[in-house]
């Protein structure tokens, strides 16, 4: 194994965390010992804009799940890893724990662990012709409604076949990143993290033959808002870039052209990570 090179690291900390304001100052000082430079970049709520050094080698992450998706939405385009550590309650992105930081930091810099790339969305909506809003995310898109009255008219087109009118409460397009998260919640299948596919998974929809559906990643998927709603919709983005939608807009999805760098745990694999996550008892067949 190779040492990498790592001339400056920037530590991103959910400062909602308590946890999160000792353990950055804990792993400046050691990175200092170690004559790395370093700095801490403080976020309550992921919406504050991130400013990157262009020296940076490494981002360390200090939060649950929602700050590596504030993370990876800044870097995608950087090609910077992420070490992300759990200093939240329940995370399936960040697999290293607390306790385990300082065992991943050297791991990293001594070139021992792997760096799993995964596949992002590229997510722009379209009115009258023209892009309003574009947005990256690691997990998923959600169109809603944002009104009283919860059921939407979606029609879903993927690549140049028409796929079908939907009657539902939403739609979600996820990756395999966001297959535990919202998308798993309204039903849809766990992807290993890997892959390159995207979920496609109807909310609560109107008619039982709306299945979930796993497409290529390389497929562009098209959401078109017909006239008649009955509730205003709104697009969220990982939960945290959100859009008004009008009707005639169209949602286009694809996969960006650049990936979320998470440096893997050397401790735990992902089926390791959805095994205690999710409380799978397992055990063995008895004669």
């Amino acid at each position: 194994m190779e040492q990498r090179q790592v001339r400056h690291v920037l530590i991103i900390a959910n400062w909602s965390k308590k946890t999160s304001h000792t353990l950055s100052q804990t792993i400046v000082d050691y990175l200092a010992e170690k004559g790395i430079e370093s700095s801490v970049s403080k976020t309550n709520r992921g919406n504050e804009p991130l400013v990157v050094n262009k020296d940076t080698d490494l981002v360390i992450c200090l939060g649950g799940d929602g700050t590596v998706l504030y993370c990876a939405r800044y870097l995608q385009d950087l090609g910077i890893p992420i070490l992300a550590i759990n200093v939240g309650t329940f995370g399936y992105i960040t697999e290293i724990s607390v306790e385990e930081w300082q065992e991943a930091i050297d791991y990293f810099l001594e070139g021992k662990n792997t760096i799993s790339r995964r596949l992002m969305i590229r997510v722009g909506v379209f009115r009258k012709g023209k892009k309003v809003f574009t947005a990256h995310g690691l997990n998923e898109m959600v169109v809603s409604s944002s009104g009283i009255s919860k059921v939407v008219s979606l029609s879903l087109r993927i690549g140049s076949t028409e796929a079908g009118f939907f009657r539902s409460d939403g739609m979600i397009i996820a990756t395999p990143t966001g297959s535990t998260g919202y998308s798993l919640a309204a039903g849809g299948p766990i992807l290993d993290v890997d892959l390159t596919s995207l979920i496609i998974t109807p909310i609560c929809p109107f008619t039982l033959s709306n299945r979930p559906l796993v497409v290529s990643g390389d497929s562009t998927i098209t959401l078109t808002i017909p006239k008649g709603q009955r509730t205003g919709l709104m697009l969220s983005v990982d939960g945290q870039q959100n859009f008004c939608l009008q009707e005639d807009d169209m949602i286009v999805v694809e996969k960006s052209q650049s990936k979320a760098l998470l440096v893997a745990s050397e401790r735990r694999n992902y089926i390791e990570v959805l095994r205690d996550k999710l409380n799978w008892s397992g055990g063995g067949l008895h004669a």
